[in-house]
């Protein structure tokens, strides 16, 4: 007879401060047959500060050997284990390890479940002050200049608040490219140890922000960008950058209904105006 599969569990951990550990994490930790951690060392140290001790297996999962311990994981899962997913702190697979176990269960067909949690990029946005409506999460800032000039110029028309994670070293270098590139007006807000004892949120212009990292800024970082404010112009203006892109091969309709948004007039009459423009 064919034992039913098991059942992956992605599990969110404290960002800094234990207290936040939710009573289903504590259970999890306690009951699994495996633990994937991204540390085992902070697995260790967290389930002491929780007064818990994991009774199955634990397996290191960060990074490097994400793809390797595949197979064995879903070994487990499919014997009819109970396989959990922790990371150093937030939600697996959120710029941490998870996103590929996750992928090759969904493909089989495992059961997955998620006990929800920490997570700084919400925490970040919630304590920013900037627009929570729509935004948008970027993961981790490029680190070659290049990279981050393309990835800054793509975000110069984005009009929803985007949040990112960023390391101290380069934090100062960031914020001087991002106020060069967007303007030093546009606000941001640069959250770093959220939820351990030295919290702190610095607010202000790119500008602003930029000067005060010079002096150096440690811990774990991320940081939440306003904006862009809706452009303003005219549609017969619009048209070339329109017929531009769809000269480069892009839908004309997907491009009027971006280029509309984003500029804050109506797609109907900028595709008209287009096909106007053509005869």
């Amino acid at each position: 007879m064919t034992s039913s599969p098991g059942r992956l569990v992605l599990a969110a951990t404290p960002l800094g401060d234990p207290g936040d550990a939710s009573a289903r994490l504590i259970e999890a930790v306690g009951s699994a047959d495996v633990i994937a951690a991204e540390d085992t060392r902070r697995l260790r140290t967290l389930a002491s500060a929780l007064g818990v001790s994991p009774t199955g297996r634990v397996v290191s999962f960060y990074e490097d050997v994400e793809t390797a311990r595949l197979p064995k994981l879903l070994e487990a899962l499919r014997g009819g284990e109970t396989v959990l997913v922790v990371t150093d702190a937030g939600m697996p697979s959120v710029s941490d390890p998870g996103f590929r176990l996750v992928a090759a269960c969904v493909e089989e067909d495992l059961p997955i479940t998620c006990l929800p949690g920490p997570s700084a990029v919400t925490t970040a946005l919630a304590l920013s002050g900037l627009p929570c409506d729509r935004f948008c999460f970027e993961g981790f800032a490029p680190r070659k200049p290049g990279e981050r000039t393309k990835w800054l110029t793509e975000l110069v028309a984005e009009r929803r608040t985007a949040v990112f994670f960023e390391s101290p070293h380069r934090i100062a270098s960031l914020l001087s490219d991002a106020a060069a590139v967007l303007g030093g007006s546009r606000r941001a807000a640069v959250c770093r140890e959220l939820t351990k004892t030295y919290e702190e949120v610095k607010r202000g212009t790119l500008a602003e922000l930029a000067e005060w990292a010079e002096e150096g800024v440690r811990g774990e970082i991320t940081v939440v960008l306003e904006g862009a404010a809706p452009r303003q112009a005219s549609v017969p203006e619009l048209v070339p950058e329109v017929a531009e892109r769809v000269a480069a091969g892009e839908r004309l309709k997907t491009v009027a209904a971006e280029v509309a948004s984003a500029a804050g007039v109506s797609t109907k009459e900028l595709y008209a105006a287009v096909l106007a423009a053509r005869k």
